[in-house]
């Protein structure tokens, strides 16, 4: 298992909703079968359907599927019409309705309890797209309250809950994760789902920097190539992220948990998207030794001045 001196093993997962296509057996042998050592678990209709009868024991065959083929898994909760098939990724925590917030809270309730029955080391959400006609202090204050009993659910299970920067969302960068987390009171299960990518879309410092800045709160992790002020998931080496400085920071963070490829608008191709994957960040993990070696240490995240507008990308297809 590839990993920097000094520093912790890399842990490669490949996402399910880059794998939409296949039955879900189908994906997680696949990726055993090419080296993965775990995978990112999108609850949606076709893969653990979070909605559908017996949850429950649907979800005890996955994990021991899961524990037969060795893989480690996290719970992702970003499957875009699993609550309404007209809007994608409606309703959001930031529903101007409360019966719909509270339908999106009652989701990350149940990948709650599906991740502590699979054994999974974190729960993924975001926020959502503040809903036209809806200040900021509103938008923020619906977010808490939304993920309140989500918190205290995962604080019972023992599973945190990793809330990802998503480019175009109320909550977008490394300081809105902050205000967040100050929001809440600090509470000990709030963790941050880093998105390489994002980092490179919009984040004001080089993805290497948003690594070391984001250690303390890191719970998982989503890697794929991207372009500088748009938001499109591409194939390593189609966009502009050099990555063995990333996987270097990475690796000196400690952190354990899956680094997971995100690639949802590849299924089409996506056997062969992970095939592909798989060796290239291998490649990538063994070249950060020499990035280990000369990187600078880690500036504190800026944190935006009060007034000031977060930057937005030019274009969002995720």
């Amino acid at each position: 298992m590839p990993s920097v001196p000094g520093g912790q093993p890399f842990r490669f997962g490949y996402g399910t909703n880059g794998l939409t296509d296949l039955r879900l057996d189908d994906a997680l042998g696949l990726l055993a079968d090419l080296g993965y050592d775990g995978v990112g678990l999108t609850l949606d209709h076709m893969h653990l359907d979070p909605l559908a009868p017996d949850l429950g024991a649907r979800t005890r065959r996955v994990a021991h599927r899961l524990a037969r083929l060795g893989l480690d898994v996290t719970v992702e909760t970003g499957a875009r019409y699993v609550l309404d098939p007209r809007h994608k990724h409606g309703p959001s925590l930031l529903d101007p309705d409360p019966e719909a917030r509270a339908r999106r809270a009652g989701l990350l309730l149940r990948a709650v309890r599906v991740a502590a029955d699979l054994g999974a080391h974190a729960v993924h959400c975001f926020s959502g797209i503040t809903p036209a006609g809806t200040d900021e202090d509103t938008a923020w204050q619906r977010l808490a309250d939304s993920l309140a009993p989500v918190l205290d659910a995962a604080a019972t299970a023992g599973v945190p809950l990793a809330v990802e920067p998503e480019p175009g969302h109320l909550l977008a960068t490394l300081a809105d994760f902050h205000r967040l987390r100050r929001t809440l009171g600090d509470p000990a299960p709030l963790g941050l789902t880093l998105d390489i990518g994002h980092c490179q879309c919009l984040e004001p410092l080089p993805p290497a920097d948003c690594v070391r800045a984001a250690a303390p709160w890191l719970r998982h992790v989503q890697i794929e190539d991207m372009r500088r002020g748009v938001h499109e998931h591409l194939p390593f080496g189609d966009g502009e992220i050099d990555f063995p400085p990333v996987l270097a920071a990475l690796a000196a963070t400690g952190y354990r948990g899956l680094t997971v490829v995100e690639l949802p608008r590849h299924s089409h191709a996506g056997p062969h998207q992970a095939a592909l994957a798989l060796p290239f960040l291998r490649a990538a993990a063994t070249a950060t030794a020499t990035a280990a070696g000369s990187a600078s240490p880690g500036a504190p995240y800026p944190v935006r001045a009060p007034g000031e507008p977060p930057a937005t990308p030019e274009g969002s297809t995720a």
